[in-house]
């Protein structure tokens, strides 16, 4: 279930984690998907035998940008902001992949309010995002992004 918060609310909450999303499946047709709306078809994605066979990590793994392009989506299910008239994805500060995803992984996002900063009929925020792999042994994440988003009340 979304945390809930007032938009007034969030400068107060800069420096804090804030919100955990949701789950989200990343199966084999997910990826396919992917591939095919990115044209990003490379082998270490799309052909499980032949990842079997050669690949380091034993199976396919997801892009790491199939990673970054789920952001959006599980912030929108960690996180509902009272108050909020309109959201705009704003960019990137910095993004890096530090684990492999493998195909039939589920994933979820730690989400901290890095700044909330005032623009012109809102705030910028800067979130900082860290996505998990359910059973990672490892700790590290498949995807930690800054990721800004312009809201306006």
């Amino acid at each position: 279930m979304p945390r809930v918060l007032r938009f007034e609310e969030l400068p107060g909450l800069a420096g804090q984690e804030v919100a955990l999303s949701d789950w989200f499946a990343v199966g084999q047709e997910r990826v396919d998907a992917f591939a095919e709306a990115t044209g990003d078809r490379q082998w270490i994605h799309v052909d499980p035998e032949r990842c079997r066979r050669e690949s380091p990590f034993g199976g396919p793994v997801a892009h790491g940008f199939l990673s970054l392009s789920l952001l959006p989506a599980m912030l929108d299910s960690a996180l509902r902001i009272e108050g909020l008239r309109m959201g705009l994805n704003y960019g990137l500060n910095k993004v890096r992949f530090p684990a492999p995803l493998p195909v039939g992984s589920r994933v979820r996002a730690r989400w901290t309010l890095a700044a909330a900063e005032p623009v012109a009929g809102g705030l910028q925020l800067t979130w900082e995002g860290l996505v998990e792999r359910d059973g990672a042994g490892d700790g590290r994440p498949v995807c930690a992004a800054e990721f800004l988003v312009r809201c306006y009340g």
